[in-house]
């Protein structure tokens, strides 16, 4: 058998990944739907912060799966504090998740509602000594999840990543990214809510303290077309375009969400 690349076209695509990935059928899977009426106020749950330094930003790259800037985690430069995590957790790198059309994208739904985007800010644990080994632990990772929507009052930080989409058009495509600070993709609000999870790309390790910010952010519609037109083929191929690369909604099975706000 060839070997098997995951994607998420029909032959390749979620419903086939626990062929080749097992744990992608296991019992701490993402994303999931949020219902509000299951989520539980913890008024334990602390403020989180972010302490970014613009410098860690590296490149820009398209995967052929997604958008992904990465930044230096060899040191504690950028991190990630509090909420429902003890210590501090490194920024590794940011990716999107979108849909063809604005009305999904996401990965996390909240009450039946999809966005047209879903950004994930992974970070890992560093006393787990590397990247690799924090796969292999519950604390391991924590990935902040903001929501974009399509709106009239674009967040016109995000205009950088957009910006450089023209020099990263075809899969394998990678470009310098530097000077940047991803907590001014932040919403206002603070308020989230946290549950145990996993990647939502294979090998889906279960490793994940998922922090999903309520409060989502707005993009234009040139914004959100500008992400669509990224593809998912290499650069003397037909153009394949880089559309609805998010995983559907797993199965809570019996998992608490619980969150900072009433």
């Amino acid at each position: 058998m060839a070997q098997f690349v995951w994607g998420y076209d029909s032959d390749n695509g979620p419903g086939r990944w626990h062929e080749n990935y097992p744990m992608a059928k296991g019992d701490k899977q993402s994303p999931i739907e949020i219902n509000s009426k299951d989520v539980r106020h913890d008024s334990s749950l602390a403020p989180w912060h972010a302490s970014y330094d613009p410098g860690a930003a590296k490149t820009i790259l398209n995967n052929g799966r997604t958008c992904r800037v990465v930044f230096d985690d060899s040191f504690d430069r950028s991190v990630l504090r509090g909420g429902p995590l003890t210590g501090a957790y490194r920024l590794r790198q940011l990716h999107l998740h979108w849909g063809s059309s604005d009305d999904h994208g996401s990965e996390h739904v909240i009450d039946g509602v999809k966005y047209a985007a879903e950004l994930h800010m992974v970070h890992w644990n560093p006393k787990h000594g590397n990247f690799a080994g924090a796969l292999k632990q519950p604390d391991g990772v924590a990935v902040v999840g903001i929501f974009l929507k399509v709106g009239k009052t674009p967040k016109p930080e995000m205009k950088r990543i957009l910006e450089e989409i023209d020099n990263i058009k075809t899969k394998g495509k990678e470009a310098p990214f530097q000077h940047f600070d991803p907590s001014i993709l932040f919403p206002k609000s603070r308020d989230y809510w946290t549950y145990h999870g996993s990647f939502t790309t294979p090998p889906c390790e279960e490793c994940i303290t998922w922090i999903l910010l309520r409060e989502p952010i707005e993009v234009s519609p040139d914004q959100m077309a500008k992400l669509r037109s990224l593809s998912k083929s290499g650069e003397n191929e037909p153009v394949n375009p880089l559309v609805d690369n998010w995983r559907p909604t797993q199965p809570v099975k019996g998992r608490v969400v619980r969150a900072s706000f009433k």
